[in-house]
């Protein structure tokens, strides 16, 4: 049996993890290697892209921004997140502020240093990644349609890292890029009409808040389109692989997605259709593995 002192370490451990959303690191950090091997270096030995320390770095760097800038968007979120998330703010709420910020320069320093192994480059890119989060969370997220872009674009961020590091300049990578940015684009404008009773009681100039849900509707059916381009064209002029399935199987959802947006009416319509961009964004990342089933075995022998 757990004694009090070791149950409040515990929850505060588990206060932690929930406010830098340790899964959604673990996902990240999945998707950086498999969009290594498969995508960004098909063609290098696999114990070479595994056991690339610079690669490592890289992606530790990128694991630990990303923790601390959970961390700063809670600690800015904290009075609009007690209204949309009142279960998730008690536990977040187990960790006091100041260690909160404590942690966040912590991570951020350390994410300099494993930086400074690669090269001074990416001291300076890296650098830029924990200012562009900060901005944001302090400021722009609170400008319409601007605030989405800029989380959009800092979402892909890690990605974008890994892309710099191996110099990989195909189309076919821009394309699922752009796939990419556009899905999480449409996801954060879901967010904001999902979080719209706090946004507006703390301020927040969110399109809902400012424009209404129907605009903000509109926007986000504007976009869904935009995403089906990159999507049929990865089934039908690149070659994928078996990831073709995947993105067929995204056309589908996308289109059921528009429907039931033009029926959601409440905040849990909303959650469910953030539910499925969640569920295209987390299969996409294991489906990277159907890019060539027989990769790792070929690389390994």
């Amino acid at each position: 049996m757990l004694n009090r002192k070791n149950k409040l370490l515990l929850l505060k451990l588990l206060s932690l993890f929930s406010v830098v959303r340790g899964y959604n690191i673990l996902m990240i950090v999945l998707a950086q290697y498999l969009a290594s091997i498969y995508i960004l270096s098909p063609n290098f030995p696999l114990r070479k892209v595994v056991f690339d320390v610079s690669l490592g770095c890289i992606v530790i760097a990128s694991a630990l921004v990303v923790a601390s800038g959970y961390i700063i968007n809670n600690f800015y979120d904290a009075e609009k997140d007690l209204i949309n998330k009142p279960n998730k703010s008690i536990l977040d709420r187990i960790v006091s502020q100041r260690f909160k910020l404590i942690t966040y320069f912590i991570l951020n320093f350390l994410a300099v240093i494993v930086a400074s192994y690669v090269s001074f480059r990416a001291v300076f890119f890296f650098s830029l990644y924990i200012f562009g989060i900060w901005l944001y969370s302090h400021k722009l997220k609170k400008v319409p349609f601007v605030g989405n872009f800029v989380s959009a674009v800092l979402a892909i961020t890690p990605f974008f890292a890994v892309f710099v590091y191996y110099k990989n300049f195909e189309t076919v990578i821009f394309v699922h890029a752009i796939f990419l940015f556009l899905l999480i684009l449409v996801r954060e404008m879901i967010k904001d009409l999902e979080n719209v009773k706090g946004d507006l009681t703390q301020n927040y100039r969110t399109i809902p808040v400012i424009y209404g849900a129907r605009m903000s509707k509109i926007c986000i059916t504007v976009l869904i389109f935009l995403t089906l381009i990159p999507s049929l064209l990865l089934i039908i002029s690149f070659d994928v692989g078996d990831m073709s399935y995947y993105f067929i199987g995204c056309v589908a959802l996308l289109l059921l997605f528009l429907g039931l947006l033009l029926k959601a009416q409440t905040r849990v319509h909303y959650v469910w259709l953030h539910n499925i961009l969640k569920f295209i964004i987390i299969v996409g990342v294991f489906s990277i593995l159907l890019i060539d089933v027989d990769l790792v075995l070929n690389r390994i022998l």
